[in-house]
């Protein structure tokens, strides 16, 4: 609760939480439902609005119990709802109508068609991917009237967000379902895949995917002119002082400008918390200025370095001035930082002791990691309640009648009466003085009098605890007309259950099962290594000898689909139209993986449109939401189970596919770990980079991830390929009509994979040639079944 003080009395307009279900920082202390109604109600008083963030994939046999708790917060007052699964807008918008959406940034929104989606799907808002530069949100912004959100401050996430498989693949908690493990912050190496050595010891176990934290102060100005409405602040799993200085620092300068930040606001910045700071993808920072590649942690900042040892101390000479109670941090010979609480306070330039720590060499940095003083000022700015606002009162004492007080606020006004009525003073009468004064007493309030005036009848009294009875009343009416200025319609439970009975089906649907295969290659060589009479579907992802793939696979009279990328800026788009103009009478569909690019495609194209893995499709209402916009096909998410796949694929009709094979993108992201040993600058040179292919990341565990850098993105992949060969029929079974086999790294063996496939999903061969199959295969590859046999995530 005290994180919600700091950023409202230090100036935010609007908050976003958490509450304990449905959310993606499922480990932060978020709000229970008596403490979220409370912060509703004090928000709202000082006219600030609150956000809920409900925003992780949904599961069918869950979403009952979230539309309760989205009544809950409709009923509660909340402002709008923060989300990431369509499915669960699908929903909103048709059972609770008047509550704004607001789409997460974990919807991977980038470009204008994106935003054009959802503003045509009722979203009020979207907070935009990180990674969107300032140029492509001036066109999102000039292309249509939703509301933009953009992170200016805070933790930054290394992959594109809603699109990151790597905590849930390898450990089983997604960051999808509000569980990230945070893989991004542990140390890597990188790995030459092609001699399997790691040849860069300077690079060896350092932090290659960990970011430094977002810090756009200096530049806030080009967000805010690049079309941004609301800028946004990271600071739900950070202590309230954290949350107090930054906030505090961008309302001064979003108020009075760059020139009114001294240094000393500045240092404040970097001292309550920084990884090292970035300004972003958005503004330029690329390579070493976007990732903190030395420590994941807090660095604090540098306030001297150990200038002598001996057997009991340490001696530091001081470049800062230092508090007792200040806690620091000091290098060892390891890269260790060992941290402490000093016990005493001392002066810049002057030469301090502490008790000796081993490993800690003569010249070592000290760096503040906390400052004892920073910390007592950013708790000041929030204990007590410095917003008020102004109230005219009007009081009308008249002998014989009810005293009456109109009270006026923001052009509205309101009146109400005494029970009592005024009588003639037979020894005391009031005073306007003294009516003045006891309405004048709201201390307690978040008012203050701007203007009063008393009509007061000569010889008039009444008791004073009836101007105070009515002074408090007033105010309590002004308090309640003012939390609940969310006008919206009162649901019944019979008309909420009528509602959700519309959307939930208790029949199932029977499906005929046809056990087909589809296949996805990226390049030619895979391509020319596949059986085209034993498949059903092509996904192409190449561009050389694109036509004359697509006129062989049509030869067979198979489906062709075009791939396409899953990050997308307006001008890819442009040039997306421009490869499909001359295939569009050829090929079947085009397989979708942003809402950005299901958009455009639909503008331009009278194609099918195939849903595929970007979409996070993870219930049977997302499902729907799809096939209302267009979509004729789905590959469901990679994180659900058999129970769950079978649960979607009862519940709503659609032409299902699972991903059967293939090693799975765990990362999409715009850094380049190889950047780092390199030092570039930006991406401008990827296309003619050495170090594109061929190379990845070795864990501390010692397993290898292979990555790929292209069209200035970088690609990680799982360290072992998804394998459900001998489940097939069990898949086939909960209603999945297709499975496919996703080759994307693989260089051979792609011909051997799809004849034991096809092979066995059409029943040609037995289970026991398979299980042999994967026994060899197993003797040269680890294998994963990925999420197929697991619990619910």
């Amino acid at each position: 609760m005290e994180n919600l003080f700091a950023a409202i009395q230090n100036g935010a307009d609007a908050v976003y939480l958490g509450g304990k279900l449905f959310n993606a920082r499922h480990y932060a202390s978020n709000f229970d439902n008596e403490e979220l109604k409370f912060a509703v109600e004090y928000a709202h008083l000082r006219n600030v609005k609150v956000y809920v963030t409900v925003n992780i994939l949904i599961d069918d046999g869950e979403m009952n119990k979230a539309l309760d708790y989205i009544k809950y917060l409709y009923e509660s007052n909340v402002d709008g709802i923060i989300v990431q699964d369509l499915g669960l807008a699908y929903l909103i918008k048709n059972i609770f109508p008047d509550m704004d959406l607001h789409a997460s940034t974990q919807m991977t929104i980038n470009n204008q068609f994106g935003a054009i989606f959802l503003e045509k799907y009722g979203f009020k808002r979207v907070v935009l991917a990180r990674e969107t530069p300032l140029e492509e949100i001036k066109r999102i912004h000039e292309s249509t009237k939703i509301e933009l959100e953009g992170f200016i401050h805070g933790a930054l996430c290394v992959c594109y967000s809603g699109q990151c498989l790597m905590s849930s693949i390898i450990g089983g908690r997604s960051g999808n379902r509000g569980e990230c493990a945070q893989p991004c912050r542990l140390p890597y190496s990188i790995i030459d895949f092609n001699k399997g050595s790691t040849p860069f010891n300077d690079w060896n176990n350092k932090y290659l995917l960990s970011p430094r934290d977002l810090n756009t102060l200096e530049d806030i100005e080009k967000i805010v002119e690049s079309g941004i409405y609301s800028l946004k602040i990271e600071g739900r799993m950070k202590r309230p002082e954290y949350v107090a200085v930054v906030v505090n620092n961008y309302r001064k300068v979003l108020d009075e400008g760059i020139t009114a930040l001294r240094d000393q606001d500045r240092e404040d910045i970097l001292q309550i918390f920084n990884r090292g700071f970035t300004k972003g993808f958005p503004l330029g920072d690329f390579g070493r200025k976007f990732a903190s590649y030395d420590r994941p942690d807090n660095r604090g900042i540098y306030i001297g370095k150990i200038v002598k040892r001996d057997s009991r101390y340490l001696y530091i000479k001081l470049d800062y001035d230092v508090e007792k109670g200040d806690g620091i941090e000091l290098e060892t010979t390891r890269g260790r930082h060992i941290g402490q609480i000093l016990n005493f306070s001392a002066l810049k330039g002057s030469i301090v002791k502490i008790d000796r720590i081993k490993k800690v060499p003569v010249g070592s940095k000290v760096y503040r990691t906390s400052s004892i003083n920073l910390l007592e000022r950013a708790k000041k700015s929030y204990e007590g309640d410095k917003i008020k606002f102004p109230i005219h009162m009007e009081v009308n004492i008249s002998i014989g009648k009810p005293a009456e007080l109109i009270i006026r606020f923001n052009g509205e006004s309101f009146k109400i009466q005494s029970d009592f009525l005024v009588e003639k003073g037979k020894k005391v009468a009031l005073t306007k003085e003294r009516v003045i004064e006891q309405l004048s007493k709201l201390n307690d309030t978040v008012y203050y009098i701007d203007s009063i005036k008393v009509n007061l009848e000569d010889c008039s009294f009444m008791p004073i605890s009836v101007i105070n009875s009515l002074r408090r009343e007033g105010i309590e009416i002004l308090d309640n007309i003012r939390k609940n200025f969310n006008k919206r319609s009162k649901i019944t439970d019979e008309e909420y259950k009528a509602r959700l009975d519309r959307y939930f089906r208790t029949s199932s649907i029977e499906k005929k099962n046809a056990k087909r295969i589809s296949i996805s290659v990226l390049r030619k060589e895979q391509f020319e290594q596949l059986d085209l009479k034993k498949l059903d579907r092509v996904y192409i992802g190449f561009d050389e000898g694109l036509k004359e793939a697509i006129l062989e696979i049509k030869k067979e009279n198979k489906e062709v689909y075009l791939l396409t990328d899953r990050i997308l800026y307006g001008e890819d788009l442009f040039r997306l139209k421009e490869r499909i103009d001359p295939i569009k009478d050829l090929i079947d569909g085009v397989s979708i993986d942003n809402l950005g690019t299901l958009q455009f495609v639909k503008d331009n194209f009278n194609l099918n449109m195939h849903g595929d893995i970007g979409l996070n499709t993870f219930n049977s209402f997302t499902v729907e939401a799809l096939k209302d916009s267009g979509l004729s096909s789905i590959t469901l998410s990679p994180e659900l189970n058999m129970e769950q796949i079978k649960g979607i694929c009862e519940k709503s009709s659609m032409y299902y596919e699972t991903i059967g094979y293939g090693y799975l993108k765990l990362m999409i992201t715009k850094h380049c770990p190889m950047a780092l040993l390199k030092n570039c600058k930006d991406g401008s040179k990827c296309k003619s980079c050495p170090y594109a292919k061929g190379y990845g990341l070795k864990d501390r565990k010692g397993v290898n991830f292979y990555m790929e850098r292209d069209k200035g993105l970088t690609t990680i992949y799982n360290s072992v390929p998804l394998m459900v060969l001998d489940s097939l029929d069990h898949i086939y079974k909960c209603g999945v009509d297709m499975i496919r086999l996703d080759f994307t790294i693989e260089n051979e063996g792609i011909n051997e994979l799809q004849e034991i496939y096809y092979n066995f999903a059409k029943s040609v061969i037995s289970k026991n040639e398979v299980e042999s199959f994967i026994k060899d295969y197993k003797n040269i590859n680890s294998i994963t079944k990925g999420h197929y046999f697991r619990g619910v995530i």
